[in-house]
């Protein structure tokens, strides 16, 4: 690649993996400001990499995808995030909540590759629940707990009366805990 190709291609690479790439940081930090800093970073270490061509990247979307899950950790272990929601729980879930909330983020810089592995699960774990949720269950949740909207405010914005926000979030909650649970309990026995 001549140093005259390397713009476009690196233009190429961000005008096709930026929207996915965003939406994944997105669903993974709180703030909406972190999650553009973060995206800028990951573009940014793109572009260098790209320009050094020491060591050409073989399959761009998975080392995008790596670099921004690594830059989610850091920034995790950086400002320690709201921990996963405050619901009255079972005998049993609290700990699990706190086990959920210490893994995902509690990224210290020497994390052993059995911390990252144990983390990357509960990401996808995480993930796959939220997918399996309806989308109105699923948007309000993501809406309260990752973008931090007050429930009152998101009803107003969307004309659904409040009752009908949290019992859509109640019951995401509960598929969300039971998918937890799942994976917490194989975990422990495993």
């Amino acid at each position: 690649m001549s140093s005259r190709d390397a713009p476009s291609r690196v233009e190429q690479l961000i005008a096709e993996h930026q929207p996915r790439l965003k939406a994944f940081i997105r669903r993974r930090v709180a703030r909406k400001e972190d999650a553009e800093d973060i995206l800028q970073d990951v573009l940014l270490q793109l572009t260098k990499t790209l320009d050094a061509s020491l060591n050409p990247i073989e399959q761009v979307a998975a080392w995008l995808y790596r670099v921004a899950r690594n830059a989610i950790i850091n920034h995790g272990a950086k400002k320690r995030e709201a921990p996963l929601p405050a619901y009255p729980t079972a005998d049993g879930e609290e700990e699990m909540l706190s086990d959920f909330s210490e893994i995902l983020f509690d990224a210290g810089a020497a994390a052993s590759p059995e911390e990252e592995y144990l983390r990357s699960l509960v990401w996808t774990t995480l993930e796959s629940a939220l997918a399996e949720l309806p989308p109105a269950q699923r948007s309000v949740f993501e809406l309260t707990e990752l973008d931090d909207i007050p429930v009152k405010e998101l009803a107003k914005a969307s004309g659904t009366p409040v009752n009908t926000l949290l019992s859509r979030k109640h019951y995401a909650v509960l598929h969300l805990r039971k998918r937890l649970a799942a994976l917490h309990k194989e975990m422990i026995s495993g």
